[in-house]
């Protein structure tokens, strides 16, 4: 099979992201992610190596269950202190003509109007560089910190998320017409009153008048990422994402759930095309295969498995069960647990000792690990894409900013030999360089397109 790989970095505006405790080693530069020189150079280094984008992930809680409380997590550097994701973006598009950003934020705590003046102003400022992975927050601290007593339920979270993006849709695409932007010098006249609308929302959860303060950006709607692995989460994604980030534990998994994510988007009306996967993937190449596995070797020296438990710990306190308890008999007795945390591990014949030993195993966890030298590499990377589907991959920092840079110097040449990865950048919006050529707007399959010029 033939066909360009794409490839995102999977980032995080924070010390400790998901490879805990590699913020000690000596060649990291994780701690200077409050340091700005730190965003530019990572995003020129992105754009030197041809990548689509720039995976922001975030977080608004603590990671609170674990050993009963944050402080292990917060010793521990997981996934805090952390930053703003959306305030780095402007200064890495000032350096670059072509990443993408795809920014992490959650439908849950904050009202849309606000959210969708600043998504416009992303991609007004990027030119049509900006994603939005929408997330619907799953940490009961963060719903604390926006004045709740606890977590909303699940479903009830996918509800106000549908109604969010209704509204989002209403403001991006048909507030403002095509052609409202007159800028008439000579009658002074900016915007033409007849071609900007109110929305005049009013639903369950939200009321919203409108119109938008802004004016039509490059895409209008950003692109849209989403992360969801549940039934309610899956169903949304092929209702709207047009890029999922997907974590399938194995290459046949992986297969499926590519396959069920595009049954699904069909059976929305959508065209399947327009939904692209990217699995994660964990990558350490070496100029030789030794040279690989003694990076292997120095990475896990530095690895906390603490960090990990604390993160893991978010849905599931793995240290608060006997290690020889089934997970499957743990999960029929019910417990403190979220079954986010537990529905990767369910029907495995696993015990609570099997996944402690794995936890912090570099490589542990998928969906595609390999280390090796760039032949080797680049023969999975081909054969996972090949064998699933798959758009291309989320790339996991080891080291920041050496992993990318490894990838860029040393996998990038050998997949442009191999036909399978761009050798230039096309003047385009991000959502064209995903869907093709000429698709700079949510595309008429798209539920979001109805909402077009109200």
């Amino acid at each position: 099979m033939t066909g360009i790989i794409h490839f995102n970095l999977f980032e995080m505006n924070t010390v400790g992201h998901i490879q805990h405790g590699l913020w000690t080693h000596p060649a990291n530069q994780r701690h200077r992610y409050t340091d700005l020189e730190y965003w530019t150079g990572l995003a020129q280094l992105l754009e030197r190596g041809l990548f689509d984008a720039v995976f922001l992930a975030d977080v608004v809680g603590l990671y609170d269950r674990y050993r009963g409380g944050a402080d292990t997590a917060i010793s521990e550097a997981v996934q805090v202190p952390a930053n703003d994701p959306l305030l780095v973006v402007p200064a890495m598009a000032a350096v670059t003509r072509h990443l993408g950003f795809a920014v992490t934020f959650s439908t849950t705590y904050e009202p849309p109007f606000a959210h969708a003046r600043r998504m416009s102003t992303l991609d007004h400022l990027t030119k049509g560089r900006v994603a939005w992975n929408v997330v619907t927050s799953y940490l009961r601290g963060a719903a604390r910190n926006f004045g709740l007593d606890d977590e909303i339920e699940h479903d009830l979270r996918y509800e106000i998320a549908e109604e969010y993006l209704e509204v989002l849709y209403k403001l991006w695409e048909g507030s403002w017409e095509d052609g409202a932007v007159v800028r008439d010098r000579e009658r002074a006249v900016y915007t033409d009153p007849a071609k900007v609308h109110p929305i005049d929302h009013v639903g369950k959860h939200f009321r919203v008048a409108g119109p938008h303060l802004s004016e039509p950006s490059p895409q209008r709607t950003p692109v849209l990422y989403q992360a969801g692995n549940s039934e309610r989460g899956k169903d949304f994604a092929a209702r709207h994402a047009e890029a999922i980030f997907t974590g399938a534990p194995s290459l046949a998994a992986l297969r499926e759930e590519i396959a069920d994510i595009r049954r699904r988007a069909a059976a929305f009306g959508r065209d399947p095309d327009h939904v692209k996967v990217f699995p994660g993937a964990s990558i350490i190449v070496g100029r030789t295969q030794e040279e690989a596995d003694a990076k292997v070797a120095d990475l896990q020296r530095h690895i906390r498995v603490e960090g990990f438990l604390a993160q893991r710990g978010s849905g599931i306190d793995f240290a608060a069960y006997d290690p020889d308890e089934r997970i499957d008999d743990l999960v029929a007795r019910g417990g403190d647990f979220t079954e986010r945390a537990v529905r990767h591990l369910v029907g495995r014949d696993l015990r609570v000792r099997d996944v402690l030993d794995s936890i912090g195993r570099i490589g542990a966890g998928g969906p595609l690990f390999v280390a090796g030298d760039p032949g080797t590499v680049a023969d999975e990377i081909e054969r996972w894409v090949d064998e699933t589907g798959a758009t291309g991959f989320n790339l996991m920092q080891y080291l920041s900013p050496g992993t990318a840079e490894d990838f860029v110097d040393l996998v990038v040449p050998e997949l442009q030999r191999r036909g399978r990865y761009r050798t230039s950048y096309e003047d385009t919006t991000l959502r064209e360089r995903l869907l093709g050529p000429g698709i700079h707007h949510l595309p008429p399959t798209h539920p979001g397109s109805t909402h077009r010029n109200l």
